[in-house]
């Protein structure tokens, strides 16, 4: 098995070492590659989809990157149906868009808010 260097912030490396424990993991090696084979999953059913789809996109964001949001979801109006923005603590932002169109343009439109490197959290749900 490959040994790799993993760096992460005192925050993330909390959290994870608080689901080893609560889940049962026997050590950090276990959880990060319980969460890449999840990440990795995620990503393969996502590139599988096509055809006409209904979703729901989410995301997660800092308030004052507003404007990056904003920018992309024009590119996107024919595809999204209804938006809801709500203030979360600390100047944090959850965006819930209501997609319907072609599953191409859907991950086109996924895809370009994960790459952005500013959302804290990106999930898409296809009805």
């Amino acid at each position: 098995m490959a040994i790799i260097s993993v760096s992460l912030n005192g925050g993330l490396l909390e959290e994870l070492d608080k689901l080893q424990g609560e889940l049962g993991f026997s050590g950090r090696s276990e959880v990060m590659r319980a969460g890449a084979r999840m990440l990795i999953a995620d990503c393969k059913e996502k590139e599988r989809l096509e055809g006409w789809l209904n979703a729901v996109l989410l995301l997660i964001h800092a308030q004052h990157v507003e404007d990056v949001v904003t920018a992309i979801k024009h590119e996107f109006e024919d595809i999204i149906h209804t938006q809801i923005h709500n203030h979360l603590r600390e100047d944090k932002c959850l965006e819930v868009f209501i997609l319907e169109g072609d599953a191409a343009r859907i991950k086109e439109l996924m895809t370009k808010f994960r790459t952005t490197g500013k959302m804290a959290y990106v999930k898409l749900v296809v009805a």
